[in-house]
């Protein structure tokens, strides 16, 4: 829970580097909170017109729209690729997957162009 906090305190920070434990408990807890939140919006039937999407979920989706993006660039540049990689995800299909593989690959070792490896300074 630590490590999505730390991305909400970081809301807008596009600079730096985040290590995959931070970008991948970002992502599972933001997971299981849009899980929990659909179901509520589902029990009470808040939604929005016949999209199925409810109004605690969407009020939700864009509250951490900006610390998504925020630990995905951050992310990016702990493989040593520039945030604009990110824009990929806009390619059907293809883009989803060289993203989801960027994100899974390990960081990089010491010191690179956008900060300090996040390992070493958690140390």
């Amino acid at each position: 829970m630590n490590w999505y906090i730390e991305v909400l305190k970081k809301y807008a920070v596009f600079v730096g580097r985040s290590g995959r434990p931070e970008y991948w408990y970002f992502v599972l807890f933001n997971f299981i909170i849009s899980i929990v939140l659909g179901f509520i919006d589902g029990v009470i039937g808040s939604s929005v017109g016949g999209t199925g999407a409810g109004v605690l979920g969407s009020v939700y989706g864009l509250a951490v729209l900006v610390p998504s993006i925020a630990v995905s660039v951050r992310r990016l540049h702990d493989t040593g690729r520039s945030g604009w990689w990110l824009l990929i995800s806009l390619v059907p299909v293809v883009g989803f997957i060289v993203l989801l593989i960027f994100m899974i690959l390990e960081s990089d070792a010491g010191e690179n162009q956008y900060g300090a490896s996040p390992a070493a300074v958690a140390a």
